[in-house]
Order: C-alpha cells, then sequence, then structure tokens
C-alpha cells in the first residue's frame, strides 16, 4: 500500500493573532518531514467558510508552497469543488498545469461537488444540479489539458468559445484524476468513471473490501467510460492516526483531535446551526461529543484491536489508526488484504499540538511503514498488468479529443 497525509487545515476555538500563521507553517514543516520519511502523498482540500473545521480556502497555494519544500511526494487536491461558481474550468486547468510544471509532475488531481449548505448557499450553487455541473466540467477541463487549442464549449452550464489554455501539464495526457466519495454511490461513480476514489467516510477493513471488489468490477466493465484521457484505478481510504509506543499516550495526543474533525465535520454537514464568526464548535463538541458518536470512554479503552470505530452496547465511537505501531500495522493488514490502494491519515485536527504529529509520522515510517512499502512496486506492476485490456478498452469507449475550427480568430480590437 501506499500512504498520504491529509490535511484540512483545522484550527479549533478558541485562537488567538499569528494562530492561523503557525497553523500553515507548522503543516509545510510537517510535509517536508513526510517527503523525507517516504510518504507517498499530501492531500489538501478546497473549502469555504467552515471555520474551525477547514481553514483550507486555496490550496493551490499551499500545495505550491509544499512543492518548493519537497522532492518527491505527490501533492494531491483532496479535492477540487467543480462548480463553476467556485471555481472556473479554465482556470482550474491554468492552476494545475502551472503546479504541475512547478512541482516537476507530481500533481493528483481530485474534483468532487461539495455538498455543505455553508457553501453551496454561499457561492449561489445549484444543489439539484451540483452533479451534472461536475461531470460536464470535468468533461471540459480534461479536454483543455489535451487539446491544443481547446475546441471550445456549449453545454448547460459551461459556454467558452476557441482558447488555447496554457499551460499545459508535464504529465501527459494529464495528472491523475480522483473524485472525492462519502458512499457506496460515489465509489460507483468513480469506478464508472475510471477514476481514482477518495473515501472520506471512516470504514472497516470488511466494508472497504466489499467498495474495492465492487470498484474494481466497475472499473473493468464496459460501464467504464473515462472522464479524462487516461485512467486512474485506484481506491484510498481516510483514517485518525497518532502513533506512540504507549498506547494511553497515543490516545491522550490523538483521540480528541480525532473525534473534533469527525464532530466538526458533522455540524457543517449534518446537524449543526451555525452563526458565523459567533458559534464556538470546539465547546459544543466538549459538551455533546459522546451524543453524535464520539464517545471518548469507548474509544480511549486500551488493549483492543484497532479499527476505525470502536463498539460497545451498540454504540460506536471513532478510533481509527490512534494506538501503537504494532496496533496499527495490524489494522493496515486488513485494508491491504481488502486490496485498498492508500491509506490516507488524518493527524492535523483539533488541539493536536505539531510536536506530537511530527514524532508520531516518525515512528510509522520507521516501524511500520517499511512492511508495506516493501512490494508495493510489484504490486503495482502487477495490477497494471492485469487491468491493462480493460483499461484500453474503456479508452476507446471516451469520445476523443477534438479539433477546433481552424477558421477560428481572435480580433484583438472588437468589432463595431
Amino acid at each position: 500500500m501506499k500512504f498520504g497525509v491529509f490535511y484540512e487545515h483545522q484550527i479549533a476555538r478558541p485562537w488567538k493573532p499569528g494562530d492561523e500563521h503557525r497553523l500553515f507553517k507548522d503543516a509545510l514543516d510537517q510535509v517536508e518531514l513526510a517527503d523525507r520519511l517516504g510518504i507517498d502523498y499530501v492531500w489538501e482540500v478546497e473549502h469555504h467558510f467552515l471555520e474551525e473545521y477547514s481553514h483550507s480556502s486555496a490550496p493551490e497555494i499551499f500545495l505550491a508552497a509544499c512543492s518548493q519544500r519537497t522532492k518527491r511526494i505527490r501533492l494531491g487536491h483532496g479535492i477540487v469543488p467543480l462548480p463553476s461558481q467556485y471555481n472556473h474550468p479554465a482556470r482550474v486547468a491554468e492552476r494545475i498545469a502551472t503546479l504541475d510544471l512547478v512541482s516537476d509532475g507530481r500533481v493528483e488531481f481530485g474534483t468532487g461537488e461539495t455538498s455543505s449548505e455553508a457553501e453551496l448557499a454561499g457561492f449561489g450553487i445549484d444543489r439539484a444540479t451540483k452533479r451534472e455541473q461536475w461531470h460536464e466540467n470535468l468533461d471540459a477541463i480534461t479536454r483543455m489539458f489535451v487539446e491544443e487549442p481547446f475546441a471550445g464549449w456549449d453545454g448547460r452550464f459551461l459556454r467558452m468559445p476557441v482558447r488555447n489554455v496554457v499551460p499545459k501539464t508535464l504529465q501527459k495526457p494529464h495528472p491523475p484524476l480522483w473524485v472525492a466519495c462519502s458512499r457506496r454511490e460515489t465509489i460507483q461513480l468513480a469506478a464508472r468513471n475510471g477514476i481514482g476514489a477518495l473515501s472520506f467516510s471512516f470504514v472497516e477493513p470488511a466494508e472497504a473490501k466489499a467498495w474495492v471488489d465492487e470498484y474494481y468490477r466497475l472499473v473493468a466493465s464496459e460501464e467504464c467510460v473515462p472522464a479524462g484521457f487516461a485512467v486512474n484505478p485506484n481506491i484510498a481510504v481516510v483514517l485518525p492516526m497518532m502513533c506512540h509506543r504507549d498506547e494511553q499516550t497515543a490516545i491522550d495526543r490523538g483521540l480528541d483531535g480525532g473525534h473534533f474533525f469527525g464532530y466538526s465535520l458533522a455540524h457543517f454537514y449534518i446537524f449543526g446551526s451555525h452563526k458565523p464568526g459567533v458559534t464556538d464548535i470546539w465547546e459544543e463538541f466538549q459538551q455533546r461529543r459522546a451524543q453524535f458518536g464520539f464517545d471518548r470512554e469507548i474509544a480511549a479503552k486500551t488493549g483492543q484491536q484497532l479499527g476505525a470505530q470502536m463498539i460497545e452496547r451498540g454504540l460506536g465511537s471513532l478510533r481509527g489508526a490512534i494506538g501503537t505501531p504494532e496496533q496499527i500495522r495490524e489494522l493496515l493488514r486488513g485494508y491491504q488484504e481488502a486490496g485498498v490502494d492508500q491509506v490516507i491519515f488524518v493527524s492535523q485536527s483539533g488541539h493536536t499540538k505539531h510536536e506530537h504529529i511530527c514524532e508520531s509520522l516518525e515512528l510509522f515510517a520507521r516501524e511500520v511503514m517499511p512492511e508495506f512499502h516493501e512490494k508495493e512496486a510489484q504490486r503495482e506492476r502487477e495490477k497494471l498488468a492485469r487491468l491493462t485490456p480493460q483499461i484500453e478498452a474503456a479508452l476507446a469507449r471516451r469520445s476523443p479529443a477534438r479539433k477546433a475550427d481552424p477558421d477560428y480568430a481572435i480580433s484583438a480590437v472588437m468589432k463595431p
């Protein structure tokens, strides 16, 4: 398996002047460390107006900074929201290509629709059409990567004349494509479009196996019609992580942050009522966490086998990969056996300390990661050999790049 680190840029209240600055500088240090340790990916979200939960509204800037402080780690957008009110497709294509060039071809291009009312209503996006907007705009963007010039677009949501969208990406035909997934339906969507599935649900290995099996069945079927000009057959899962030789120390350092990550997400997406600039989500979390499945008493019990959820008396509480190297290793073997391609760790959450995140990454990379990296190159070669005929067949079903009208020209001065 491969491994990634994931950033929302969480900053739980209370915060004071300078805290956001330190948050971003610490995250850059963590990514630089992850690169030196051999961790494969860094993933950065794009969210707007979701205070405390995510202060990452300009991921292209953060990832560009990462690109200049690292040498090999892949730089993942997880994800760029594609409804046009967030990001015009041409601007997305330009930014992705520029980042790919300055990073020497290390970009992973994750996309999605978003679903929080704070963001959709904030940008005036129609919830009923956001899936259609994602699909149309992704098709247009991938054509902007490969068509020279882009032959133009006259769709339901995007209208654009012929233009040569420059620069072009270093990776050809374009960076690997991914989509955010939280349910079985979106895992299927990823597979049918031939793109990687970024699963942001905290799933157990047994559930992950069912998702993986269905994903790869659809990728290899005639239902797969690639959204881009290459197929990216990969499935990734996200887990909270804090690694320490002493289990209780790992819990004390990482559990509250991991729980706040889940609670603050649910606050904006499921049950919260939010007053911008006023609501204190951290305070609410402290008072109400157990009511919403983040019971500390259940998850903090030592000596258990790790899982995404700890269960007691029918109640669940998030735990993830918070424990000793031995516990985390055993958990990851379950995901490996399930066929998961990448596990992405969330450590920067709540009030988790920077130095604890760094110590955790170092211990994980030293004592856990080598086992899973040892045969990764061979696994990748075997997977590619197995899927190559199906990938070639899928790409043959995708409509090809187009040629622009050879007589089209842009007048330097508007004609009367």
